[in-house]
């Protein structure tokens, strides 16, 4: 009786199912957007209020008209500069143009993490790879192979 050996791959690569470059750019820029928006609102990693300003600088800050709540606007600086600099078919990756932005943004990072996604912003970022996810549908292949649902 002959017989079979199965070998399995510790890690299975499906290649087809990845984004493009262009359209993981388009999921960067919504994740950078929400990022931005959450910020720009005086909201903290958790999406409820940032930390206070320290008082000599929510004073100073105040006198020059820029109001006395963390956004990070005190220039516009360094929100502006915030992009995604690099993509590739399952990464996309954002930074800060200037070394002396990102010397400000490590600073106000180590006062309170804003650089990260929050409830809110994981779920904008889900749902735009969701659309984009529709949008690959068509290219999908496998589930008509497979025999799975057919439209």
């Amino acid at each position: 009786m002959p017989s079979v050996r199965i070998w399995q791959k510790k890690q299975i690569q499906l290649d087809r199912l990845n984004f493009r470059q262009n359209q993981m750019f388009k999921i960067g820029n919504v994740g950078v957007a929400a990022v931005k928006n959450r910020v720009g609102a005086a909201m903290g990693p958790e999406d409820s209020a940032a930390k206070p300003l320290t008082k000599a600088y929510a004073i100073r800050k105040t006198r020059l008209g820029k109001g006395n709540r963390r956004n990070l606007t005190f220039t516009g600086d360094l929100l502006r500069n915030l992009q995604v600099r690099s993509v590739s078919q399952n990464r996309a990756r954002a930074g800060l143009s200037t070394r002396k932005d990102r010397i400000k943004a490590w600073v106000n990072q180590k006062i309170e993490p804003w650089l990260v996604f929050s409830p809110k912003n994981r779920a904008a970022v889900l749902e735009a790879a969701r659309r984009v996810m529709a949008e690959n549908a068509p290219r999908l292949v496998m589930e008509r192979m497979l025999g799975g649902k057919q439209r």
